[in-house]
């Protein structure tokens, strides 16, 4: 199987962790593509018609794409137990739909920051996206801490990489001031090895 793939991208690097830690990660070819909201890869529109990380292209050549397909995919694929069954696995499919929320918002500040003219950035958008990012993560530290402390799933995974990417993008808003148990776990779920292995470039 063959992952379109960019570092900085929070929604691919909760594929690889996945794939890491089910020690798949050799199975999988990453395809390095720079692709941004103005300019798609080729290879990518031509697998994914709405050129969107990640996209994976499965061995009899069909692709899948969005995180979430794709990370069920390969928990079937693999035999995994990164979903649970019964009454928790609606909480680890909400868990995981607040961290890829996060990310979604966290993502679309960057991209006014980063790819609108200064003149051309609108401050209340930005602002909006934070204050999602902001509900989400407080409710993260006040409810979902029993969740998140207990057996792996593709909810922490979710969550993990996408306060990392807040981190990568956002760091100076400082996400973990009022939320010292979700900080005191995410340094910790941040030392395993999946997560030292996909790291974003520092830019």
């Amino acid at each position: 199987m063959k992952l379109y793939h960019s570092p900085a991208s929070p929604f691919v690097r909760k594929v690889v962790v996945l794939l890491h830690e089910l020690e798949k990660a050799d199975e999988v070819e990453l395809l390095d593509v720079t692709s941004t909201a103005f300019a798609s890869d080729d290879g990518l529109a031509a697998s994914n018609p709405l050129a969107k990380l990640p996209s994976l292209v499965r061995d009899n050549g069909t692709t899948l794409y969005d995180s979430r397909v794709i990370t069920a995919f390969i928990n079937d694929f693999y035999g995994a137990k990164m979903y649970p069954t019964g009454s928790s696995r609606w909480e680890t499919l909400t868990l995981e739909a607040t961290g890829d929320g996060i990310m979604d918002s966290a993502v679309s500040m960057a991209y006014e920051a980063r790819l609108r003219p200064e003149d051309m950035q609108y401050g209340p958008w930005i602002e909006a996206q934070w204050a999602k990012v902001e509900r989400a993560i407080s409710v993260l530290n006040a409810r979902w801490m029993s969740h998140l402390s207990g057996p792996l799933d593709i909810g922490q995974i979710s969550v993990a990489c996408a306060l990392s990417y807040v981190d990568f993008r956002h760091g100076a808003r400082n996400w973990r001031v009022d939320n010292e148990a979700l900080a005191q776990w995410h340094a910790a779920f941040d030392s395993r090895a999946s997560m030292q292995a996909t790291k974003p470039p520092a830019t």
